[in-house]
């Protein structure tokens, strides 16, 4: 069942991307920034109290109306299932973005992929050139696909093989994510964002581990460890320079490297070996996230056969 509603989402997702999604994703973002209000005195344990309070009730609701559902009829806790999937997983939630960008470098528009790339990353992106552009989008591209792919499939999976429902395993992904993101951006001092922060470690630690071997695996193999073992450490977040290195090694290009920022070059650690960035490499880049896709879904396949052999 985790097998064709993962394939039913991707199938839906590229099929027609569901334009209520922004107001699922600004919905979680309200949610986390009520906790954040409501609960945040500056201390630690009221953050670690506000995650708890605030990721928890919700995974196990999910937990229990699939449970619920599946017993009624099976088919309607694989539709809930497809529906939670559809919601918190996908592509398209920053493709239209890359698929921009790529066309306006091929096309010699820079001022147009620059100005796309600053809506994207949230930052000046006047003073680059195509090079660092294409650099640019690369990395946010690769962290993209994790953060709304990867990282939710690979839970999804988790609490698939556990029984328990993967819409679960989805929700309590993305809700890890957003409490993280949107608490360390609210509260710059204090240690009320600490937990969400550790937490967030956690939930990452293995799921960034399995992305950069599945790079290594459909890409350059030597090349993404040597890269992962030297390089990660190096960037100012070790779990996001796991994904960047694995990624620049698997597709032979290099990530990173200073950028102009207001005239001052930004100070970035040089990641990744070969190319420079260009519009083919970003091309490449697809391809390598949709062969980590196929390769997941493969493994999800012989688990499932494997279940049933026992």
């Amino acid at each position: 069942m985790s097998l064709f509603s993962l394939i039913a989402a991707f199938l839906l997702e590229q099929l027609h991307s569901l334009s209520a999604r922004k107001y699922f994703d600004r919905g979680l973002a309200a949610y986390a920034d009520f906790f954040q209000r409501h609960f945040n005195a500056g201390e630690r344990w009221h953050g670690k109290a506000a995650w708890f309070l605030g990721v928890v009730p919700p995974v196990l609701l999910v937990c229990l109306v699939f449970g619920l559902l599946y017993r009624v009829q099976p088919l309607l806790g694989w539709v809930f299932n497809v529906a939670l999937l559809y919601l918190t997983m996908g592509f398209r939630q920053f493709s239209h973005y890359f698929t921009g960008i790529h066309k306006a470098l091929r096309e010699d528009r820079l001022d147009e992929a620059r100005q796309l790339l600053a809506r994207w990353w949230q930052r000046p992106t006047h003073e680059l050139n195509p090079e660092e552009v294409a650099r640019v989008s690369i990395e946010q591209g690769l962290l993209a696909s994790y953060h709304h792919v990867f990282g939710v499939v690979f839970w999804f999976m988790v609490f698939s093989l556990l029984g328990i429902g993967g819409a679960a395993g989805a929700v309590m992904f993305r809700l890890v994510l957003v409490f993280r993101t949107r608490w360390c951006e609210k509260v710059q001092s204090g240690g009320f964002a600490a937990f969400s922060q550790q937490a967030s470690r956690w939930v990452e630690w293995l799921p960034v581990r399995m992305t950069a071997i599945t790079f290594a695996i459909v890409g350059d193999f030597e090349d993404t460890i040597h890269c992962w073992r030297t390089q990660a450490q190096s960037w100012p977040d070790p779990e996001e320079g796991i994904l960047l290195a694995g990624g620049a090694g698997a597709l032979g290009v290099r990530l990173g490297q200073p950028l102009p920022q207001d005239g001052i070059p930004l100070g970035r650690p040089e990641l990744g070996i070969g190319d420079e960035a260009d519009a083919d490499l970003m091309q490449s880049a697809i391809g390598l996230l949709w062969r980590t896709v196929l390769f997941w879904l493969m493994l999800l396949v012989l688990l499932s056969l494997a279940r049933m052999a026992s």
